[in-house]
């Protein structure tokens, strides 16, 4: 007998096994019916299943998310504050199962049994920040965030840095739409981690919008800065703040700050009037050059500092028309003497080629200009890149003087010599002008087409531009003759003939009213004009453009340049500043929208650094 048990062992196992098995999968079974039901919306037959299986723990976690929501949907919260209460037995170590009874006393509206345990419940995790943090991570996903903001403040009480945590209550106070708080947490987290200062300014970039949370955001960098003055990072980001609403001089004053408690030689305010240069905010150039030439006169960047500012003063100089000749003799002036006070060297050879420039074609005086460029390609050990600039005016000097052949002859050596480059990549797209000047517009775009996919951004835009004006105004004219017109016109204006450039405009304009190109004429004849000062007659083309393509192309240009005319040519600062305003209005995302709310602040009489 004993040996037949013995011989059966090997079977019962097995056998018991099978039905252990059964009965896991048929309580599987059950629990992909009961969530079924759930999610068909049978509740009843769903509640019923899910009851049964609670009453197992090795149930729970496949069948806790719905039948909890369950019982708060049906606001039977009895049942459930028992559930959790034999869940939370089973499984002591669990958060969650904690933080699920706050959640019931929240939506049954038991605010005192909550606060109860809420207290209770962090004070058993005293002095744990990671159970804390996990806690309120928890209470963000029930949505209960002004509970969750209580663990991390706690957790950050334990940690001892006013850091810690600071993304996950930023993110948040984010979720509260409460900004200011959003903002003093992600500045919390700048300051301790400061290697990571770029991406909260993509953070502000993307979130902060509207001026009153920049206002903010600059008054509370004020104040952490007058706090703590030795740490750089609050000054950085009040540069950026200021960058952002292209206040270069606000940018100026925290820069100048910045580099006196540094003690770097004047770089950051360098980058700053660097800054404003590429912005053509000219008299804000002028004023940080002015200065680092004036302090930093001993120190490595006075050299640089020399010719911007000589170039800040070339383009302020060249906005206000019409252009002063006499100013521009004095530039050419200045230009020298920073060679002859320095010597040769990379930057002098670029004042002298930027006093090459004046001459060629503000001054007439193409012969000079031709003999400073040769110089410079002339001397010794001089860059090739510099070289392969100078060739670059030089084509155009002969583009100036009618001469083609001479041109294409240089922008095509620089292409040959400097292959996909920027140098290689802007004399394509100078032969590519030039051929559009005179008419051969076919070949224009083949070299168009190349330089929309392989250049820099700049040159891309100019040649998506070009390729555009050309493929859109040649398409069904056979002849070509309205467009190959225009483009001869455009090579006067290249060429300085301003007087017959507009005499042959005011024709064009006449003769092809209804054609497409006519908001491009009319657009080119309001710059002639108000470079002439003419700014009556230019107001005029503008408006034409205004009355018949404000929808199109040239519609924020034409309404920007307008009010800018008012404002720097006529000095008509009330119209100037309700044109600004009314451009806000029609044209939001026009790319000229930051300069246009800085300016209508400006004339509004509001402080800006």
């Amino acid at each position: 007998m004993e040996k037949h048990i013995k011989d059966l062992r090997p079977f019962i196992f097995i056998i018991t096994i099978l039905f252990a098995g059964s009965g896991v999968l048929a309580q599987s079974h059950q629990t992909k019916l009961a969530n079924e039901y759930y999610i068909n919306g049978d509740f009843e037959k769903a509640e019923s299943l899910y009851e049964k299986l609670s009453r197992k723990p090795e149930n729970i976690s496949s069948i806790h998310a719905n039948y909890f929501n369950l019982l708060l949907t049906k606001n039977d919260f009895v049942t459930a504050e028992k559930y959790l209460s034999k869940t939370a037995k089973h499984f002591p170590a669990s958060l969650q199962y904690k933080v699920d009874f706050i959640y019931l006393y929240h939506t049954s509206g038991q605010e005192e049994k909550k606060s109860n345990y809420l207290r209770n419940f962090k004070n058993r995790l005293e002095k744990n920040q990671y159970q804390l943090n996990i806690v309120a991570q928890n209470l963000v996903n029930r949505e209960l965030l002004a509970e969750a903001l209580d663990f991390l403040q706690e957790a950050r009480k334990i940690n001892g840095r006013p850091s810690a945590f600071a993304l996950d209550m930023a993110g948040i106070y984010r979720q509260m739409k409460d900004n200011q708080s959003m903002t003093e947490e992600y500045l919390n987290y700048a300051m301790g981690n400061p290697g990571n200062v770029n991406y909260v300014k993509n953070i502000f970039q993307n979130l902060l919008r509207d001026e009153k949370d920049l206002n903010y955001l600059e008054q509370t960098l004020i104040k952490k800065i007058q706090k703590q003055p030795d740490l750089p990072i609050f000054s950085n980001l009040l540069i950026w703040v200021e960058l952002q609403r292209k206040n270069f001089y606000g940018a100026f004053l925290q820069a100048r700050a910045l580099d006196k408690r540094m003690e770097n030689g004047g770089d950051e305010t360098m980058r700053i009037g660097q800054i404003a240069l590429d912005n053509h905010a000219w008299e804000d150039a002028i004023t940080i050059f002015q200065y680092i030439t004036e302090v930093f006169a001993d120190g490595y960047n006075y050299p640089v500092a020399r010719k911007l500012l000589i170039r800040s003063k070339e383009g302020s100089i060249k906005s206000k028309y019409p252009v002063d000749k006499l100013a521009i003799r004095n530039l050419t002036h200045d230009y020298q003497a920073l060679y002859d006070e320095l010597g040769p060297n990379l930057t002098t050879l670029e004042a002298l080629r930027n006093k090459a420039l004046l001459h060629a074609f503000y001054l007439d005086e193409k012969d000079s200009a031709i003999r400073i460029l040769n110089d410079i390609i002339g001397i010794p050990r001089v860059s090739a890149k510099l070289i392969a600039t100078c060739k670059l005016n030089l084509g155009d000097i002969h583009l100036l003087i009618d001469e083609p052949w001479e041109a294409t002859l240089l922008y095509s050596q620089v292409e040959k010599a400097h292959k996909k480059s920027p140098l290689a990549y802007e004399a394509k797209l100078k032969n590519a002008q030039l051929n559009y000047f005179t008419g051969n517009f076919s070949l224009a775009k083949s070299h168009l087409d190349i330089l929309k996919k392989a250049t820099t951004k700049e040159i891309s835009n100019d040649a998506i531009y070009l390729s555009i004006l050309v493929t859109n105004n040649t398409a069904f004219d056979t002849s070509d003759l309205v467009m190959q017109e225009f483009a001869s016109i455009e090579l006067l204006v290249f060429q300085k003939q301003l007087a017959q450039a507009l005499e042959r405009l005011e024709q064009f304009v006449d003769d092809n009213a209804h054609h497409s190109l006519a908001d491009e004429a009319y657009w080119l004849q309001a710059q002639l004009l108000n470079e002439q000062g003419k700014f009556s007659d230019a107001l005029i083309a503008l408006d034409q453009i205004l009355n018949e393509f404000a929808t199109d192309i040239l519609g924020d240009d034409a309404f920007f340049k307008k009010a800018e005319i008012y404002e720097l040519q006529l000095a008509d600062y009330e119209k100037a500043k309700l044109l600004y305003r009314e451009f806000l209005t029609d044209y939001p995302g026009s790319m000229y929208a930051a300069e246009a709310r800085k300016r209508f602040r400006k004339l509004r009489g509001d402080v800006i650094n």
